[in-house]
């Protein structure tokens, strides 16, 4: 996969979050290409995870891709990053079942980003949550907006900006 003119990887920078854990929850991402900046979120009125609503941002980021890109994913959640880079493919050797023979916990939404990582170049990249990072701080705004309009409206779907 190549990326268009100079502009390099879409930079892609997600987060959840959620009150009560299970409870209302919300997700937000910026995806940046060059000059161009685009943010989406999304929320869930009540019942869902923290571990949830960070996959959902990941998805909704890279399902909002209209073409196959090199992406670059910046995420505070090791849940995230090490699922989708260490636990993933055992999982999907194993029929979606862990190391002891349970059901693996959101093989749904794992499944879903397996699919729209299929069809992109991903790299994973972990950062320290509430640090400062720019990237990671607009994303958790994000999130925690999402969660407000999934608390204010019921479930929320995705949510553009740009």
């Amino acid at each position: 996969m190549t990326t268009v003119g100079n502009a390099g990887p879409v930079e892609i920078y997600t987060d959840g979050a959620c009150s009560g854990n299970p409870g209302p929850g919300g997700w937000g991402a910026v995806l940046t290409y060059g000059s161009h900046t685009k943010e989406i979120c999304g929320g869930e009125a009540s019942g869902t995870t923290n571990n949830r609503m960070e996959l959902m941002a990941a998805i909704q980021a890279l399902e909002s891709l209209t073409r196959p890109s090199t992406v670059r994913v910046h995420t505070d959640s090791s849940y995230l990053r090490n699922g989708v880079t260490s636990w993933l493919p055992r999982w999907k050797r194993n029929g979606w079942l862990t190391a002891g023979k349970k059901a693996v916990k959101n093989a749904d939404l794992w499944q879903r980003l397996d699919a729209a990582v299929a069809r992109h170049d991903v790299s994973w990249h972990w950062v320290k949550g509430h640090a400062g990072n720019p990237g990671n701080e607009r994303a958790d705004a994000l999130a925690n907006r999402g969660m407000s309009e999934a608390r204010e409206h019921g479930t929320r779907e995705p949510t553009a900006r740009h």
